[in-house]
């Protein structure tokens, strides 16, 4: 099997919703966030529940938005930052349906699109890929608790108080929007211990997949609005802008990421966005709306996710990066693509 995945039936992603916390809410996509819940809290009494709460919420929304029940979902996918991705399995348990709990980091909303979107192209059905992150959980897992107070450093990211839900199908009708190419990324080492600055550890796995893509895919970045990453943030999109530059010179212009995204300047985040639920709040809050207005076209997804935990970096162990991506058209592109012999 190639890490290239071309789909024989394209997916169709149907709906999308996404929440988020105050910060998110302030930020220049707050409008834009089908429910902010500014106490953070989402109803429950600790910061895990209230991720929990949040996976639960947003797919409710996806739901409703496509006029489903939970009961014609034939699969869940999805994924958190809390150990055994525990917000996932509390959050969605009774949905009742197939479910595949997965851990890519911040990587993981692309990694369900890629799982989805590929079980759906040779099976069919339905499928809901969710992801999630909540600031004051994670940093209760992975740094110390945020009452500490601890100084952050000006490279490390803020994580996201966000969940985003996609619901994809069977390829739909003309003007949708469908994901037609999956990347699978591959693990490098991204040459730091540094656990203040994950970014420019994944730069060089996003580095990779971005050209791994267009080596395997025969297209040209001239092609797409935008290639899509998430979550480099300042430092990261620094690192990735010179090393683009310098190896794919068509792609450097057209990268943006969903760490610089998500909170503009209008928030104090430092390095910028981080956690699972970046990439996807940002895919369901900016993009994919652009993408159904007709604004867009065609962009390519990549989430980024640094595969460790607060053990691996204690031991010495260097930061592993991994990208995942989709290539997501609006299907009317994607046949005028097809009818060119692209």
């Amino acid at each position: 099997m190639k890490r290239l995945i071309k789909l024989t039936t394209p997916a169709t992603i149907r709906s999308y919703s996404a929440v988020g916390g105050y910060e998110e809410g302030r930020g220049p996509l707050g409008k834009s966030f089908d429910h902010i819940d500014e106490g953070c809290l989402f109803g429950k009494d600790t910061w895990e529940k209230a991720e929990a709460e949040m996976s639960r919420t947003s797919l409710n929304l996806a739901l409703a938005k496509a006029s489903l029940s939970h009961t014609e979902l034939d699969l869940i996918v999805a994924g958190d930052l809390q150990n055994q991705c525990v917000a996932s399995a509390i959050g969605l348990s009774s949905f009742g349906t197939g479910y595949l709990g997965i851990y890519g980091a911040c990587s993981s909303c692309a990694e369900g699109l890629v799982i989805a979107s590929s079980l759906l192209s040779q099976e069919g059905g339905r499928a809901a890929v969710v992801t999630s992150s909540h600031n004051s959980a994670a940093e209760r897992q992975f740094r110390m608790p945020v009452e500490y107070g601890g100084q952050r450093t000006p490279s490390a990211g803020w994580t996201s108080t966000a969940a985003a839900s996609f619901i994809l199908e069977a390829e739909g009708s003309l003007g949708e929007v469908c994901i037609s190419n999956c990347l699978i990324g591959r693990m490098i080492d991204g040459a730091t211990t540094d656990g203040s600055n994950l970014g420019g550890a994944m730069a060089f796995a996003a580095l990779d997949s971005i050209l791994t893509y267009f080596e395997l895919s025969g297209e040209s970045a001239s092609e797409f609005d935008y290639i899509v990453t998430g979550d480099l943030g300042k430092v990261g999109s620094l690192v990735l802008g010179e090393l683009l530059s310098d190896a794919l010179p068509a792609a450097a212009p057209r990268h943006v990421d969903c760490g610089n995204i998500l909170y503009g300047g209008q928030c104090d985040v430092h390095g910028g966005a981080s956690g699972c639920g970046t990439s996807a709040a940002v895919l369901a809050t900016h993009f994919l709306p652009k993408l159904h207005s007709g604004e867009l076209s065609n962009i390519l997804f990549f989430s980024t996710g640094a595969l460790m935990s607060p053990s691996s970096l204690l031991q010495g162990e260097s930061i592993i990066g991994i990208a995942h991506g989709v290539k997501i058209s609006r299907t009317d592109f994607l046949s005028r693509e097809r009818s060119s012999g692209v």
